[in-house]
């Protein structure tokens, strides 16, 4: 596959992130930003799966080069799953994270502790220059805390409160973080595969 991994994103948090968690002394690392003309692929999908695959495929074929791309939701058994595929997009197409939280907060208002569980989902696909597809899947159990907590991470990393831990992503770290998360479950998923073309 030659020395190029293609992150098909242009949110620098994601990058970072990823990044962190795959092993050092993979193939270089490039996000979609790097490449002049370069577009966001429309997430129109209706699974996480779906939408991981089309923005793979779609930075594969734009860059010649293998690409990785992944797709996460968060799932809140209360809200019957919402926001779900559409956690980026919760309080609207442009929304902030704080818009998005803000949000679900409101969304949640009234429900107890107990029944406020949830979990984080993540695909990620695997795409050849050809188009060749491969994809897994990693999720993380919790719950939604009733206020924001923890300055690190992003997205709902201060409203989602770790399983066993007592502790909101956003109070973990990043390097706590990465160790246990649904995106490093599932890239840990996809590891052996991604070896296999990095030589």
């Amino acid at each position: 596959m030659g020395k190029i991994l293609v992150l098909a994103t242009f949110n620098r948090h994601k990058a970072v992130e990823i990044s962190a968690i795959l092993p050092a002394g993979g193939p270089k690392l490039k996000t979609l930003a790097e490449f002049p003309g370069a577009a966001p692929a429309v997430e129109d999908g209706s699974t996480l799966e779906e939408n991981a695959v089309k923005k793979a495929q779609a930075a594969a074929r734009f860059t010649g080069e293998w690409a990785l791309a992944d797709d996460t939701g968060l799932e809140v058994d209360a809200l019957g799953g919402a926001p779900g595929v559409r956690s980026a997009r919760y309080a609207g197409e442009e929304a902030s994270p704080s818009a998005n939280n803000a949000l679900l907060l409101a969304s949640l208002a009234g429900v107890p502790p107990h029944k406020r569980t949830a979990r984080f989902a993540c695909v990620v696909a695997l795409c050849s220059p050809s188009g060749a597809v491969e994809t897994a899947r990693g999720e993380l159990e919790g719950s939604i805390a009733g206020a924001p907590r923890g300055a690190a991470g992003f997205g709902y990393d201060p409203l989602f409160e770790v399983q066993g831990l007592g502790l909101t992503l956003a109070e973990l770290g990043e390097g706590r973080k990465n160790s246990l998360s649904h995106r490093a479950r599932a890239l840990a998923a996809i590891l052996p595969r991604l070896s296999a073309i990095m030589v």
